[in-house]
């Protein structure tokens, strides 16, 4: 574990890994040193903010330090259930990727319990990291100017959801009903870091 200053505002971790971040997201979320006002985790580090009326950047990277993280097995995100229609436009595309027909990359997607890694692109968009390596494949050659809300996707090691219309390069599968990101829900993101979710066919 390395800790840099962010400016007078925060301190950046940098970890060895991603179940490293998220360890040490659930301890700090759990049991925020003082002056500590945000978490933003991202694939192998941290980022922690901090309020430098309250505390400073040493005080908070000490406490930082002094933190033990939680393992995966003690980590209690919750778990959302995710409903999908899988008619994506690139099915088809990341089943020859993949080796596997189509009903096969429907099994795969379904068939394990993703973590939301952390968060970015957009408001509400989650980066899903998996346990079955089959469903790796790269971005699309040619990213596409207008991707629907709802769109769910893969691209390298992540699963995610289009949580509104944007432009994207992700290899569609599928599309949800249920909503990612809502101003007027507390948290507005459905998903946040840790939690696990799991896809299910839609009915």
């Amino acid at each position: 574990m390395r800790l840099l200053p962010y400016g007078d505002r925060g301190v950046l971790v940098e970890l060895a890994d991603l179940d490293a971040v998220l360890g040490l997201h659930a301890a700090l979320a759990a049991d925020p040193p003082a002056g500590v006002v945000d978490l933003v985790p991202a694939a192998r580090t941290l980022l922690v903010r901090l309020d430098p009326a309250v505390a400073s950047v040493a005080a908070v990277a000490a406490a930082v330090r002094a933190v033990r993280p939680v393992p995966d097995v003690d980590r209690d995100g919750g778990q959302v259930e995710v409903p999908v229609t899988y008619d994506g436009e690139d099915l088809d595309e990341v089943a020859r990727r993949t080796g596997l027909d189509v009903d096969g990359v429907v099994a795969a997607h379904t068939g394990q319990t993703w973590t939301v890694a952390f968060a970015g692109f957009a408001p509400g968009f989650a980066y899903l990291v998996g346990e079955d390596d089959r469903l790796r494949v790269p971005r699309r050659d040619d990213p596409r100017t207008r991707v629907p809300a709802g769109a769910v996707g893969l691209a390298d090691a992540f699963s995610g959801v289009y949580p509104r219309v944007s432009p994207g390069g992700w290899q569609l599968i599928g599309r949800t009903e249920t909503s990612m990101w809502d101003p007027d829900r507390a948290p507005p993101a459905l998903l946040t870091p840790g939690m696990r979710v799991r896809f299910v066919v839609a009915s």
